[in-house]
C-alpha cells in the first residue's frame, strides 16, 4: 500500500505547479496556437492575395522586421509596464494586427501597416518569453525550463498548423476565417498573462545601454539575425515558389516540426545546462553551413522528388536548430553582472539582430532577383561559418 500511495498522479503534480508558472504555460500554448495559424498561411496568403515578384516578398521584410528593431525603444518607453504586462500587451497588439489583417486588406500597402502592429506584439513579446521563462526557472537549470516552454508551443503549433490543413483541405477554410482563428487564441493569451502577478520593472535607461563586457554576446545576436532571415523568408519561399507547394504542405511541415520539437526541445534545454551553451552553439553553427547548402543546391544535383525531400529536411532540421537561441539567453543570464540587466540585454539584442536581418532581406532579395536564389543561400552557409568561429569564443561557465 506505501508503494502505491507513493505514486504521484498527474493531477498531483500538475497541482503543485506553481500559478504563475500555470497561467505562462497556458498563455504560451495559445501564442503557439496564434502565431502556428498565422506562420501557416502568410506565404500562401500573400502569393494568392497580392502575387508577390521574390523582391516584392523580400521587401515585406522591412515592415515586418522593422518592429525588432524598435523594439529596445519601445521597451524603454513603456519602462513603467513590468516584464508580464508588456507581455499580455504585445500578445494583444498581435491579435489585433493578424484581425484586420484579415479582414481589412484591400491593398498591399494597407495589409502591410497590420503587418506592422502584428510583428511589433511580436517582437516585444522574443526576449520576455525567456526572461519570464527564466525567472519561472529553478536555480541552475534556466536551459530546462526554456526547453519545457518552447516543446509547450511546439505541441500548440502542431495544434495550430493541423487547424490550418484540416480546415483548408476538408473545411473548405478561408483566409480570414483562419486569421480570426488565430487572433483570438492571441487574445486569450493576453488575457493569461495579464492575470499573472505583476513583477519588477527596469529604468529606461537600462534598455539603451550596450555593455562591453557582452561584446560576444551582440556578436552572437548580429550573427543570429542574419541566419534566422534565411529560415523565415527565403526557405518557405522556396518551396512555395522554386517546388510549388500549396498551403497543406506548409503546414504539414510545420505539423511536422512542431511534433519533432515535443521531443527535441527538452532535450536541447538540458544538454544546454548539462553540455554548456559552447558546444550547442558550436554544432549549430556547423549543421547550418549543410542546411543552407541543401537549400540552395538540392534542385540542381538530385532529381526533382528526391531534391525536394532534402529540402523538407533543411527546412525540419532549420526549425529544429532555431531553438537553439535559448543557449543565447542562457548565456547572457550566466555571464551578467547584475540579475537586472537580462532583460534589458535581450531586449536589446533583438534589436541589433534585426538591424541585420532586415539587411539581409533586403541583400537576400536583390540576390534571388539577380543571380538566382540559390546564392541566397550561399550567403546563409558564409553567415553560419561565421557564427562558428565566434561561437568559439563563448566562454565556459
Amino acid at each position: 500500500m506505501e508503494r502505491i500511495s507513493a505514486v504521484t498522479s498527474p493531477i498531483d503534480h500538475i497541482s503543485r505547479i506553481p500559478r504563475e508558472l500555470k497561467l505562462f504555460i497556458a498563455a504560451s500554448f495559445m501564442m503557439g496556437i496564434g502565431y502556428s495559424i498565422f506562420d501557416s498561411i502568410f506565404n500562401n496568403f500573400l502569393d494568392a492575395r497580392f502575387s508577390l515578384s521574390g523582391f516584392e516578398r523580400s521587401f515585406l521584410e522591412f515592415p515586418r522586421e522593422l518592429p525588432g528593431f524598435l523594439v529596445v525603444f519601445v521597451s524603454a518607453a513603456l519602462w513603467f509596464l513590468c516584464s508580464r504586462r508588456l507581455g499580455a500587451i504585445s500578445m494583444l497588439m498581435s491579435g489585433i494586427g493578424t484581425i484586420l489583417m484579415g479582414f481589412l486588406s484591400p491593398n498591399y500597402t494597407i495589409m502591410t501597416f497590420w503587418l506592422f502592429i502584428y510583428s511589433l506584439g511580436q517582437h516585444l513579446f522574443i526576449p520576455l518569453s525567456s526572461t519570464i521563462g527564466m525567472d519561472l526557472a529553478k536555480e541552475g537549470k534556466p536551459g530546462q525550463r526554456l526547453g519545457q516552454l518552447n516543446a509547450i508551443r511546439n505541441f500548440s503549433a502542431v495544434v495550430g498548423s493541423f487547424m490550418v490543413f484540416v480546415g483548408f483541405r476538408f473545411l473548405g477554410t478561408t483566409f480570414s476565417h483562419t486569421f480570426l482563428f488565430a487572433s483570438c487564441a492571441l487574445t486569450f493569451a493576453a488575457v493569461l498573462m495579464f492575470s499573472m502577478k505583476p513583477d519588477r520593472t527596469n529604468m529606461p535607461a537600462m534598455y539603451l545601454k550596450l555593455r562591453r563586457e557582452y561584446s560576444v554576446y551582440y556578436l552572437l545576436a548580429v550573427l543570429y539575425g542574419s541566419r534566422k532571415q534565411i529560415f523565415l523568408t527565403f526557405a518557405p519561399w522556396v518551396l512555395v515558389t522554386v517546388f510549388h507547394q500549396p498551403t497543406q504542405m506548409l503546414a504539414k511541415l510545420m505539423t511536422l516540426g512542431g511534433i519533432i520539437g515535443i521531443l527535441f526541445q527538452p532535450v536541447l534545454g538540458r544538454a544546454i545546462d548539462t553540455l554548456g551553451e559552447r558546444i550547442i552553439l558550436i554544432s549549430e553553427a556547423v549543421l547550418l553551413v549543410f542546411v543552407c547548402l541543401g537549400y540552395g543546391f538540392a534542385k540542381f544535383l538530385f532529381p526533382e522528388s528526391a531534391a525536394f525531400i532534402i529540402v523538407c529536411i533543411c527546412f525540419l532540421l532549420d526549425q529544429m536548430l532555431m531553438s537553439v537561441n535559448m543557449a543565447r539567453s542562457t548565456y547572457m543570464k550566466k555571464i551578467a553582472l547584475d540579475p537586472s540587466h537580462v532583460q534589458p540585454a535581450l531586449t536589446g539584442s533583438v534589436t541589433i539582430d534585426h538591424i541585420f536581418s532586415i539587411s539581409i532581406a533586403l541583400l537576400g532579395g536583390l540576390i534571388w532577383s539577380a543571380l538566382g536564389f540559390q546564392y541566397v543561400f550561399i550567403m546563409g552557409s558564409i553567415i553560419a561559418f561565421i557564427n562558428f568561429f565566434v561561437a568559439l569564443r563563448v566562454k565556459k561557465i
